[in-house]
């Protein structure tokens, strides 16, 4: 249901986009959805995930451009700049305190040696690179309507392969904490 809830505003964007073809209109809708959706989690659970609210800011500001500007590009860059933040967050802890963000993660519930934990992160990190790069390349040589696609289901596509493939790597290293 989490799940779900995490992607309720890029569903109602999708949908609206869909209905009527146009990405101001599914922009505007988009920011208030957001807003919607952070304020409901703060409002029942007194917390906000770094992620929603480094995307609330996001859609704010290239959201509110994208309205005020009439221009869906802005929009464009949201995926680019979200993956952007993570990749330099995963690469910067690597050198920040003595775990690395996906340790931090999932240290509690797996141990792994040191390397395992310092290349999953890069894989991570790479992964975003990947992911943001490919929104660009997507957004700008595509139509409108394919990069809406994309982004609900190339995206996340995209991030179930990859947590597939990390699950296969992990496999072989795993030793599960009692």
């Amino acid at each position: 249901m989490k799940i779900l809830f995490d992607f309720l505003p890029i569903i109602v964007f999708f949908a609206v986009y869909k209905m009527t073809n146009d990405i101001i209109l599914a922009t505007a809708i988009l920011i208030p959805a957001t807003i919607l959706q952070v304020g409901y989690t703060w409002w029942k659970h007194k917390h906000i995930e770094k992620m929603h609210v480094v995307s609330l800011v996001l859609v704010v500001l290239l959201g509110g451009a994208t309205v005020l500007m009439g221009d869906g590009d802005f929009i464009k860059w949201k995926p680019t700049i979200v993956n952007g933040l993570f990749a330099l967050a995963f690469f910067g802890s690597q050198f920040i305190g003595n775990k690395n963000l996906i340790q931090r993660m999932m240290g509690d519930k797996i141990s792994l040696p040191f390397k395992v934990w310092r290349t999953l992160n890069l894989a991570w990190v790479g992964f975003f690179i990947v992911s943001g790069l490919t929104n660009l390349y997507v957004a700008f040589n595509f139509s409108e309507e394919v990069w809406v696609d994309f982004k609900l289901f190339g995206l996340l596509g995209m991030t179930l392969v990859f947590i597939i493939l990390q699950g296969i790597y992990l496999s072989s290293h795993m030793q599960n904490k009692d």
